[in-house]
């Protein structure tokens, strides 16, 4: 078992060599202009790319779960128009126990995990690339020096 778990970490780690090699090929050309513009690009590109996964990625299971807390918040609502406040009080704190609280809930953890999904997982991956591909030494053999900018001190120092 061991072995087989050891081989399927190391395709993981080739396939995001492979990742790295192509977005490296693909970034190659803008790096005649210069790291910051690169980077730049990058970071443009993987805003474009979290937005339309965000509009576009949501499971079926999400938005069952957004129309069955729509319908129990809207049932509890109805109940509070009831003209006897104390009636009103007593079925909405019934509906919430019932089955607001669990659809809303239910709701809030599919968006939350579609959310680490479409946001946050490409930011990530954004980052881990840049931070790897645009390091002191890779900047060093690209461009000729380590650093993107750099800025002077106080006492005019770098």
């Amino acid at each position: 078992m061991e072995d087989f778990l050891d081989i399927v970490w190391f395709k993981i780690i080739d396939f995001f060599h492979y990742v790295a090699s192509l977005l490296d090929a693909v970034f190659a050309p803008l790096n005649a202009l210069g790291p910051a513009f690169t980077i730049f690009t990058i970071a443009l590109l993987t805003v474009i790319i979290t937005k339309i996964l965000t509009r576009t990625f949501k499971t079926r299971r999400y938005q069952e779960l957004k129309k069955e807390f729509e319908h129990w918040y809207n049932i509890r609502q109805e109940a509070l128009k009831c003209d006897d406040s104390e009636k009103a009080k007593l079925l909405s704190k019934n509906i919430d126990q019932a089955k607001l609280n669990q659809a809303y809930w239910d709701y809030f953890l599919e968006g939350f995990l579609i959310s680490l999904v479409t946001r946050l997982l490409p930011v990530l991956s954004f980052f881990a690339y840049v931070n790897e591909a645009y390091k002191p030494e890779n900047l060093m053999t690209l461009f000729g020096r380590e650093y993107i900018f750099k800025f002077k001190g106080v006492n005019g120092e770098a």
